[in-house]
């Protein structure tokens, strides 16, 4: 009888750990059209009367080095064709990397022409300058391309990340110095608030700017007193960093630009319409200090193919340094191909 009694006591206990536990959220996955992107592509194609190829940066992401492997993958090998059309959409990123970038595309298309119906700023400027002509509307602008960077000496903000230098803002404090009358060496004063090797590395980015405007515009244009006043207005002559230039700007300043067909720019915003809502970023809270970061941010696609940059990793709040940092990153290129009638992510290594 006793026994009896310890094994249904045993048997129908409280399970005091499995009430209290909840199960963790799962993961919010980005979604892929590939199937409407490419029904547009073909639409677009149409319409122009060449291939379309497009380049397509979100907010969270930027011009890579990587970016040229993986459209090198997405491009394959192929011969020599007579013209291109790229849409262009970028906040910018790594100039060295524009400057492999329009390599690429000048070894595998005679002719581009560039379609930039948004913004092309910093490094998409670049990109822009290696292009035979530029397709521009009435949202489209490209900016100065001057230097700033993040060195691991840079200042740090409230939230202890290392802050970005323009060679802008330190030729202004220079000149105001002088403006001022104060005399004397303004260096030393400069030197409390940024490392030496920070003002090196600026000028030396300067200088390699300048270098990458001046090859990107020798691909079309065989005057080298042209190449460098245009490269030297868009490294000095205004005002900030993302100062918009439009298409009237764009002209003067020496640029082959060209109004972009209304139907043209109408299907443009219709596949930045569903690149936008495939970027659109996947949050998964956890707590207060964990959550897990799905989101597309670098996308490439040409009829039959297309290829992006997923990040997949979770963030933790680590309060000694009062920062986030990331943890089990996941994050991969994928090409997408269509097998059997479906499109299917395949993960594209790159290292």
């Amino acid at each position: 009888m006793l026994a009896l009694r310890l094994i249904c006591l045993y048997k129908y206990r409280p399970k005091e750990n499995m009430s209290s536990q909840t199960p963790p959220p799962l993961k919010r996955k980005p979604p892929v059209f590939a199937p409407r992107t490419q029904a547009m592509l073909k639409r677009l194609q149409e319409q122009l009367g060449m291939p379309v190829l497009v380049y397509w940066i979100s907010t969270a992401g930027e011009i890579c080095q990587n970016d040229v492997t993986a459209m090198s993958a997405m491009l394959g090998p192929g011969k020599r064709a007579k013209r291109v059309a790229l849409f262009l959409k970028s906040d910018g990123g790594n100039p060295e990397a524009a400057l492999r970038l329009v390599h690429l595309l000048r070894q595998t298309f005679e002719h581009i022409s560039l379609l930039a119906p948004f913004v092309c700023a910093s490094a998409a400027t670049m990109v822009a300058l290696g292009a035979d002509e530029i397709q521009m509307g009435p949202t489209s602008y490209l900016t100065a391309v001057d230097s700033s960077l993040k060195h691991d000496l840079s200042p740090v903000d409230h939230n202890n990340y290392l802050v970005s230098v323009s060679q802008d803002e330190v030729m202004r404090i220079l000149r105001l110095w002088r403006e001022q009358g104060k005399g004397g060496n303004p260096y030393p004063e400069i030197y409390r608030y940024l490392h030496p090797l920070v003002l090196g590395a600026l000028d030396r980015s300067s200088s390699l700017s300048m270098r990458i405007c001046q090859e990107l515009l020798g691909y079309h244009i065989k005057s080298r007193a042209k190449t460098v006043r245009i490269s030297h207005a868009l490294n000095y002559d205004y005002p900030s960093h993302s100062y918009p230039i439009t298409a009237r700007a764009a002209k003067d300043l020496g640029l082959n630009v060209r109004d972009l067909d209304p139907v043209v720019d109408t299907l443009l915003r219709e596949l930045n319409h569903v690149y936008s809502e495939m970027a659109q970023a996947r949050l998964t809270d956890r707590d207060p200090h964990n959550y897990h970061q799905n989101e597309i941010c670098n996308l490439l696609e040409i009829v039959g193919r297309q290829v992006f940059y997923q990040i997949d990793k979770d963030w933790f709040y680590r309060k000694e340094e009062r920062r986030w940092v990331p943890m089990h990153d996941q994050s991969a290129w994928y090409l997408c191909t269509a097998v059997r009638g479906k499109w299917q992510p395949v993960r594209l290594h790159i290292r």
